[in-house]
């Protein structure tokens, strides 16, 4: 035998000493427990309030299983015009074809300021009374008064603290008989609603339109080539992930404040938040596609924009509609919580119902908000599974 062919003896393997497995669960137990205690506390959990509280929502809970849809009302004779607040230019009046006319003077006011209502063409000695119908679909009731035999009227009101700059005054007079139809809460659910699935859709749309782009800056695979392209790559992720951190809520609450409350705000705010989001679904999407098809393009010495139009393209443009048609319908979601902060859609007029405790009014904005997810969610998810 030659030197040094000892051969080592292998060492026997730990035996873990007895009860030290269990006495790491019992140690981990006990930090899991105290954890727990901890934010039992800090949380201020109580679950006996749920029960000795349960007659607190028992009103909410009886209203939302019988939401206002339908209601008997009066026969109106309804007429109005437009007027504007601080020097904006007033609507169009949203009543055209009826027989009653209103004008007003001025045709721009502030609040506080005096108003003279006239009106013509309505039924004459009848009841009438003028409303004051505002951005967010809400009236207020500001004086009531009567037509003459020959059907006209005129009334002085006061403006009314409100919000926005572009409202209505609106006359209804009342005539003899009533009838059975969609309530007021129910109609303006419907043009709230549809207001919201549009200002998710244009949000959408902007989004898509930056985020196609930014995403191929924003993929490692394509960037981080050279220096400068790197140095984009970490740019435009940084972007991603500062603008992804802000919520739409206090976005939309800085465009409230930007551009005024209602639908414009909310479209900005699911905008620059769903291109953070978009982009960075897309770029990661672009970074895992097969690299066969780019190495072999780029080995044919093609150019960049070659090798994207050939290589690339063609592995993401599903997988892109997918989750656009996913992002189009969170924003759907989204949108009917940023209403509560001026974002306009059915959000704003649900956080009013809710303020003035109208629980039936409340619950057929809600059943719109559950129905029309629930459609979206069925059509993203079918769109989804057809081009994936």
């Amino acid at each position: 035998m030659g030197p040094n062919t000892e051969t080592p003896v292998p060492r026997a393997p730990e035996v873990p000493r007895p009860g030290a497995g269990a006495l790491r669960v019992i140690l981990w137990l006990i930090f899991l427990g105290v954890i727990y205690v901890y934010g039992w506390q800090v949380t201020q959990i109580n679950l006996g309030e749920l029960g000795r509280k349960a007659y607190l929502i028992r009103p909410l809970l009886r209203d939302l299983i019988r939401p206002d849809l339908v209601e008997r009302r009066p026969r109106l004779q309804v007429a109005d015009t437009g007027i504007g607040l601080d020097g904006a230019t007033p609507p169009a009046p949203l009543q055209t074809g009826g027989s009653g006319r209103v004008t007003i003077n001025p045709v721009t006011a502030k609040v506080g300021d005096p108003v003279s209502v006239a009106g013509e063409g309505f039924a004459p000695s009848r009841p009438a009374e003028v409303i004051w119908f505002d951005q967010s679909g809400v009236k207020v009731h500001l004086s009531k008064t009567s037509t003459d035999v020959s059907g006209r009227f005129q009334a002085t009101v006061t403006v009314p603290n409100v919000i926005g700059t572009e409202h209505h005054v609106m006359v209804e007079v009342g005539l003899e008989g009533t009838t059975l139809g969609p309530s007021n809460a129910l109609r303006l659910t419907l043009f709230r609603m549809v207001e919201t699935v549009f200002l998710a859709l244009m949000g959408t749309t902007m989004a898509v339109f930056l985020a196609v782009p930014l995403s191929f800056l924003g993929a490692k695979n394509l960037m981080a080539r050279n220096p400068l392209g790197a140095l984009i790559y970490y740019a435009v992720r940084t972007v991603f992930n500062i603008a992804r951190s802000i919520e739409p809520l206090i976005l939309a609450t800085v465009f409230a404040v930007w551009v005024g409350i209602g639908p414009f705000a909310g479209v900005m705010a699911l905008g620059i938040h769903s291109i953070a989001s978009l982009g960075k679904l897309y770029s990661e999407q672009i970074e895992s596609i097969d690299p066969g098809p780019i190495e072999a393009i780029t080995a044919t010495g093609a150019s960049m924009l070659q090798v994207v139009r050939y290589a690339v393209v063609p592995q993401i443009v599903p997988p892109f509609i997918a989750f656009t048609i996913y992002r189009w319908d969170i924003n759907v979601r989204m949108s009917t919580v940023i209403g509560f902060v001026g974002g306009g859609g059915i959000g704003f007029l649900l956080m009013q119902y809710i303020n003035l405790l109208q629980w039936k009014q409340a619950a057929t904005a809600v059943w719109a908000i559950t129905l029309v997810v629930a459609a979206m969610d069925y059509f993203s998810a079918v769109v989804r599974e057809k081009v994936v």
